[in-house]
């Protein structure tokens, strides 16, 4: 994600989700974060009651923690709203 302009990054994944995928669709999210039960549970709080499926994985050192979350979602504008919901956790790098 470009950090000095994330609104600009927002635009042309909206842009791109837009002509690649029919909608509603599944999505699948990637996120890495540091190994903390915290963390995770507040991603799964942001993806509750969406019938999402949330996979896990640690890293070999057990250090850092992989989570994939596919989920329907009617548009674009709701991927954006869930990267933008998960963002504001601390730590979390978004793939």
């Amino acid at each position: 994600m470009d950090k000095n302009d994330p609104e600009a990054f927002y635009a042309r994944l909206k842009e791109e989700l837009q002509k690649s995928t029919r909608w509603p669709a599944d999505y699948l999210y990637k996120f890495i974060i540091p190994t903390d039960k915290e963390k995770q549970a507040a991603i799964g709080a942001i993806f509750n009651n969406t019938g999402a499926v949330i996979q896990t994985k640690k890293s070999r050192n057990g250090k850092y923690t992989s989570l994939s979350v596919t989920v329907n979602l009617k548009g674009p504008d709701q991927v954006i709203e869930k990267y933008r919901e998960v963002g504001e956790i601390g730590g979390v790098i978004s793939l």
